[in-house]
């Protein structure tokens, strides 16, 4: 299944690297038509002239790994993708705890990698660190920023695809309860709590979100716990922003669905109804991880790299949204729903809250 997935993602990822290729010059993009669903970040573009035969990009992972089935894997596959697409050679190395995040670091610099990508708010500290002991070194960070000449940083705004999701939920329960799985409480996931409790009380207010953070991004069983807790409560849909502690929410869903009982999950990262099925999720708040992946890897390629910018995805750029999948238990006229608010998240009128 993987390799059909990376099969059929690869053209989408380069088109969706180039589109996003002017983002850390803070050049305005073009949204997509009236904020529909997009597909996943990998689905449009010509591929590149450069070739990347002579070269080599590392990535670690946080405590998630690579096969976490969201926020690492993503951007596993976009590397993937562009090492079948220019001949660049990719490796990972994941890491059990924080202890390896340095490092594991260091071990790409050592080994001469063009780029070394640290996936993850955590690794903050540690790639700040061996990008100063190594300044001839190039490296890249995905949801944090490190100042530093020789690090390209790139953030989201989960906060405004995750208030998509929030009208979703708000519109779809029917017990006017539901729940948030966040995985570790640090300002990334916090984004996505306050987009999406933001976007379930715009269209319901009389709605209630309990949060649960589970304090961890590899524990399924912690997920499935909180997911246990809040289902029986009464709610009957569950956002998360877990990484692979997120999967056991997933798994909760699916053993209530097997017993007759209904409830919803909203997948985060990636478009998880394509692993876990449409049975139980609802949709999902794509974060084009993989995009962001390739735009900077390719940059490398490209001599273009750009260290010392900061880069921030957001609706405007398609960096998140909604997977065109949700129309297969999203009603249209919810969809329609998201629509209206994402235009208006995109034109400013409505500024979504980054904490809760």
């Amino acid at each position: 299944m993987m390799k059909k997935m990376l099969s059929t993602a690869l053209m989408a990822v380069t088109v969706s690297a180039l589109a996003l290729s002017g983002c850390a010059k803070k050049e305005e993009t073009k949204p997509a038509a009236s904020g529909t669903p997009t597909t996943t970040a990998a689905a449009s573009a010509a591929p590149g002239n450069a070739s990347g035969k002579d070269f080599k990009i590392g990535m670690v992972t946080d405590i998630g790994g690579v096969n976490d089935k969201s926020f690492n894997q993503s951007a596993w596959e976009g590397l993937k993708a562009l090492e079948k697409q220019t001949g660049v050679k990719v490796k990972n190395l994941e890491s059990k705890g924080d202890a390896d995040y340095t490092p594991n670091l260091n071990q790409f610099v050592k080994d001469g990698y063009n780029l070394t990508w640290g996936i993850g708010f955590l690794m903050g500290d540690s790639l700040k660190t061996v990008a100063t002991q190594n300044p001839n070194a190039k490296l890249a960070i995905i949801d944090n920023v490190v100042e530093a000449p020789n690090v390209e940083s790139v953030t989201f705004s989960e906060q405004e695809g995750s208030y998509l999701v929030g009208v979703v939920a708000g519109l779809t329960t029917k017990s006017n309860k539901i729940g948030f799985v966040g995985g570790i409480d640090i300002p990334v996931i916090k984004r996505f709590e306050a987009g999406f409790v933001a976007g379930v009380k715009a269209v319901n207010p009389n709605a209630k979100v309990q949060i649960n953070y589970t304090g961890a991004f590899d524990k399924p069983d912690l997920g499935k716990a909180a997911a246990a807790t809040i289902y029986n409560d009464g709610a009957d849909v569950i956002f998360h922003a877990a990484g692979s502690t997120g999967n056991g929410v997933f798994n909760e869903a699916k053993d209530r669905a097997k017993n007759g009982k209904k409830v919803w999950v909203i997948g985060v990262d990636k478009d998880q109804s394509l692993e876990f099925g449409d049975e139980v999720t609802l949709t999902s708040m794509l974060k084009r991880v993989d995009t962001a992946v390739v735009r900077v890897s390719k940059d490398i390629i490209d001599n273009k790299f750009q260290g010392g910018k900061v880069v921030t995805l957001g609706l405007k750029d398609d960096g998140v949204g909604l997977p065109e999948t949700s129309k297969k238990n999203v009603t249209a006229e919810i969809l329609k729903k998201v629509d209206e608010y994402k235009a208006k998240i995109i034109s400013g009128e409505i500024k979504v809250p980054e904490k809760p």
